[in-house]
């Protein structure tokens, strides 16, 4: 994918998954083959009120390029400062958030709600567009519910107002995650419009990327859950479309040493007490299906300290049955 001037090599990009994709983990996913990595959706409201987390949020690694600072509002007027102050922190491409289904997202009438009103989200996306000098995606699901599935036409909408690709989760607002993914629908998005489009759901395998390239056409898939635990899924992606094989999964010992690797950046992000709070959640990602690992859980789940982890993951390691 080719976007204006920036160039997205590679078959799966990351997710802006809140309360996941920070820093840290879309550095080890771009050393992995993420093509393209999306930070953690950031209020416009809170960027107009100074909010420092917001700021924080913005952050970006000189290693992670190409990648997206992420916004979500219902103001145009607001996210186009939003988006004028994220310049400041050189992403590559300003997304627009039309597809979160959180309830607190949906009460501040942002996120997935835009798309019960497909005039205001056009508004929102032509204010963000002629803010910056850079290209704009939206990312957006099927429509509020399946009585309710306007997503063609949403995208004509975004795009006749200054989108230069699109991201289509493939499930209503009211499905969330559960049901499987819409392929009809992210496949008629793509016929509709002319810019690039990105296909989002349910791709926690290398055959599922494929399966969404050739039943779609989309440019580029991107993955969110499926990356949980196992950010080496991008190469495989990669290496399954160039190739037809991939390598297996890594080795219990591989995968400690990724997550202990993951815990170093994340403390170092976001101090040492911040930091383990955090990986907990990551570390039980990463050993899930691992022999014997379940009885290591509730340890897991309440680690404190690096060498906490550095032994429980040594214990993992030991376990042959």
């Amino acid at each position: 994918m080719i976007i204006g001037n920036v160039k997205i090599e590679g078959f799966a990009a990351l997710a802006p998954m809140a309360g996941v994709a920070d820093l840290s983990f879309r550095v080890i996913c771009k050393e992995f083959g993420a093509a393209y990595t999306v930070g953690e959706m950031v209020s416009a409201k809170g960027v107009s009120m100074n909010d420092k987390k917001s700021q924080e949020l913005m952050k970006l690694d000189e290693n992670e390029h190409p990648s997206a600072i992420q916004i979500f509002g219902n103001k145009p007027e607001i996210m186009a400062e939003a988006a004028r102050y994220a310049l400041s922190f050189s992403p590559d491409i300003i997304d627009i958030n039309m597809g979160c289904p959180a309830p607190k997202i949906i009460k501040n009438k942002s996120g997935s709600f835009l798309m019960k009103d497909p005039v205001l989200a056009g508004k929102i996306t032509k204010a963000v567009s002629d803010a910056v000098d850079i290209p704009v995606s939206v990312k957006f699901r099927t429509g509020w519910d399946d009585s309710s599935k306007n997503c063609v036409e949403f995208a004509k909408t975004v795009e006749a107002n200054g989108a230069s690709f699109i991201t289509v989760h493939g499930r209503t607002k009211e499905q969330m995650y559960a049901p499987p993914v819409d392929i009809a629908s992210i496949k008629a998005v793509k016929e509709a419009v002319s810019v690039p489009v990105i296909g989002n759901g349910d791709i926690f395998t290398p055959e599922g990327a494929k399966n969404m390239y050739e039943r779609t056409g989309v440019d580029l898939v991107m993955i969110g859950r499926g990356a949980l635990g196992r950010p080496w899924l991008f190469s495989q992606i990669n290496d399954y479309m160039n190739t037809g094989s991939y390598n297996p999964e890594p080795s219990p010992e591989e995968r400690m040493e990724i997550m202990l690797r993951h815990a170093d950046a994340i403390c170092q992000l976001r101090g040492v007490h911040n930091g383990m709070c955090e990986i907990r959640k990551h570390a039980l990602w990463y050993t899930k299906g691992l022999r014997g690992s379940a009885k290591l859980r509730s340890e897991f789940s309440v680690v404190k300290t690096y060498e906490e982890l550095k032994a429980l993951a040594e214990k993992v390691t030991e376990i042959k049955e």
